[in-house]
């Protein structure tokens, strides 16, 4: 069993994007640019947020926060993003999810650019994905996809079954690994909710990719032996004996799966870390107008 180590990966790819982004300031250019919306104070999407400004700063990135209070009208937020799509020193932004109800949330992601959506939510970029162009492809599916080259894991002719089908992860994961591309040529079958005898369906994947938000949903009996498995939960379980007061664990229950596994990502220290990378490749990608 090998561990797929996000930390490591992520440090890889900051530290390339570092040396990129040196040779850009080296030669007179300015740096790229990444901004984000946030609207109300939900913690999640600060943390998040600020991992971003660390990670910019981190690679030599130029990095916007624009925080709004969650009462901000939806005129106001539009304003922000036109003013941000006509700017032509930012090269890509995000508005940060979940947003306050009153926020149409399809309507303003339509409104940001196709080239300046760096989070791969404008339906644009996803046509795009799904009919194999260049595009924006959106944090996680990203980090997942890379983490499969980067580890030289073989998913041609393989079984993939994933679970969830959220537009986020679980609907673009399995469209991008089922196109004819590297990573890609699975057979792939996707699980939901509605989905009879989940258990058995996930038994027979070469590689399982778990969204489904339940924690340690997963386990030994619906994992083949061999089998690469990829865990995009993340949750918090309250833990009394932690110093805060909580444990991380995934999707996955990692301690009976992991021995049947040829290659597993770990919670936290997988794919989570990957998802901040992701958006810093796609900014650098507009940066270089390469969608």
């Amino acid at each position: 069993m090998q561990i797929i180590d996000g930390k490591k990966l992520a440090i890889e790819i900051k530290q390339e994007l570092a040396r990129q982004t040196a040779k850009i300031i080296d030669s007179g250019r300015r740096a790229p640019h990444l901004a984000a919306i946030l609207v109300g104070d939900d913690p999640a999407s600060d943390s998040y947020v600020k991992g971003k400004e660390k990670a910019c700063r981190e690679i030599g990135f130029t990095s916007s926060v624009y925080r709004l209070a969650a009462d901000t009208t939806v005129q106001k937020l539009m304003e922000i993003v036109d003013f941000l799509n006509n700017d032509d020193d930012v090269d890509g932004f995000i508005v940060q999810l979940p947003m306050p109800g009153h926020i149409p949330v399809d309507k303003v992601i339509s409104r940001i650019k196709p080239e300046k959506d760096v989070d791969g939510f404008h339906p644009v970029n996803i046509g795009r994905m799904v009919l194999g162009s260049p595009a924006f492809i959106s944090a996680t599916p990203l980090g997942i996809i890379t983490m499969l080259d980067r580890y030289g894991i073989e998913t041609e002719g393989k079984h993939c079954v994933v679970l969830g089908r959220s537009n986020i992860v679980g609907t673009p994961i399995s469209i991008l690994l089922s196109r004819k591309a590297k990573p890609g040529n699975c057979t792939v079958t996707l699980c939901h909710t509605k989905t009879v005898n989940i258990k058995e369906i996930a038994a027979t994947a070469d590689i399982l990719i778990s969204a489904i938000g339940k924690p340690e949903y997963v386990t030994a009996d619906m994992v083949k032996e061999g089998a690469v498995v990829i865990d995009v939960g993340i949750h918090r379980i309250p833990d009394p004996a932690k110093e805060k007061g909580y444990h991380m664990t995934g999707d996955v229950k990692y301690d009976e799966v992991a021995p049947k596994c040829s290659y597993i990502t770990p919670v936290p220290g997988g794919v989570g870390l990957m998802t901040v990378v992701s958006l810093l490749m796609n900014t650098m990608k507009a940066y270089n107008k390469e969608i």
